[in-house]
């Protein structure tokens, strides 16, 4: 398969790269930092993607779209995650909260989520992992109970990312008993200002807002709030799974990075000894490997399908180029006798960022775990 970039694509980058310039100031490491101005910045320069029609770019019309294509929407993640995205927690609606309602909610549901979404109005945070369900999802207690015509949610969620500043939550719950974990699961589109609600900021290396305790005392939420079917929530789940372990372009930022250190370095990029250089080289490489192996995803998913086992490869790929990147990009800066400022900041944060990146959304064992089921029911 041509994998190559068309003129429009190159264009679209051209545009987006333009508006960065213009909008998102030098040395911005993203929406969640101790400065309240950063996060500003984002919620401003989606509302400008959003005027353009770029934010959901790939979207269907009737939603708030402009019909691109998978590929555009390709562009559009690379660049954004190359530039620390600067459209702050948007990506998680517009990638797969969003497509989700489209293909399960109802008409009320998509009236109501899928113009805020495609305008930037709204943040979502994800409520799935548990402190003794991470992943192994299925295992999840956080429990909503009939209560008349609606539910009653209990539990605890766990690394809630940006539940501090959310307005929703796809929440996933236990509505029964199945025959197996995996059955009984539902899905609820639950409003973060609801009573029984508590978010608890849990700080680590990545700053705050990433990670966050979210309890659920006796919430009341009505038939309205249900994803689809009570009860069949997992399915759903798998396909989100699949979306949002390739909807963020790692490898994008990984490369931006390791592209610019020559340059960065002048003169003293001569002087590293040439193990490190060596190292930096074959980093590249392994930013187009992870590259090729997200377009096979893309490629599925323009056809619209997903196989896990891809899925998996890529992210096993693309989360140790992460990590392994980072490590020879802090060996470049530390090795240089002057670095540029805002060079060092971006990659000590995308040290920072990378240390969670064979955890979040599903670890790299249970990755390794999928992947070898897709190669054994293969053979």
């Amino acid at each position: 398969m041509d994998f190559s970039e068309s003129g429009a694509a190159e264009a679209l980058r051209s545009e987006l790269r333009a508006l960065i310039d213009e909008h998102v100031p030098a040395g911005y490491l993203g929406a969640f930092t101790d400065d309240p101005a950063d996060l500003a910045v984002a919620q401003r320069f989606a509302r400008v993607l959003a005027e353009r029609g770029l934010l959901c770019l790939a979207w269907p019309v009737e939603f708030g779209g402009r019909g691109g294509s998978v590929w555009e929407q390709t562009v559009v993640r690379e660049e954004m995650w190359a530039h620390h995205e600067p459209r702050g927690a948007q990506y998680m609606g517009v990638n797969w909260v969003g497509p989700t309602i489209m293909r399960h909610g109802t008409p009320a549901q998509q009236r109501e989520h899928l113009p805020r979404i495609a305008r930037g109005e709204v943040i979502w945070c994800q409520g799935f992992s548990e402190p003794d369900a991470g992943s192994d999802l299925a295992s999840l207690r956080t429990r909503a109970r009939p209560d008349g015509d609606g539910w009653r949610i209990s539990g605890q969620k766990i690394w809630t990312s940006y539940a501090t500043m959310a307005q929703w939550c796809f929440l996933l719950a236990r509505t029964s008993a199945g025959e197996t974990r995996q059955q009984g699961l539902t899905i609820f589109l639950v409003p973060m200002s609801a009573a029984g609600i508590e978010v608890r900021p849990i700080r680590s290396l990545m700053g705050p807002h990433h990670l966050n305790e979210v309890f659920f005392d006796d919430v009341r939420v009505g038939p309205a709030d249900v994803l689809g079917t009570v009860d069949d929530g997992w399915r759903v789940v798998q396909e989100v799974l699949a979306f949002e372990r390739v909807g963020i372009a790692r490898y994008a930022r990984c490369e931006r990075l390791l592209q610019a250190a020559p340059d960065v370095l002048g003169d003293a990029w001569d002087a590293l000894p040439a193990e490190l250089h060596s190292r930096w080289a074959r980093m590249l490489v392994h930013c187009r490997r992870a590259r090729m192996l997200a377009y096979r995803v893309v490629a599925q998913q323009s056809e619209g399908r997903v196989r896990p086992g891809d899925a998996a490869a890529y992210r096993i790929a693309v989360t140790r180029l992460d990590q392994e990147s980072a490590e020879v990009l802090q060996e470049i800066v530390g090795a240089a006798p002057t670095v540029d400022r805002i060079f060092r900041r971006a990659v000590e944060d995308h040290w920072r960022y990378s240390q969670a990146a064979t955890v979040a959304s599903g670890s790299i064992e249970i990755q390794r775990v999928l992947l070898a089921r897709a190669l054994l029911a293969a053979s």
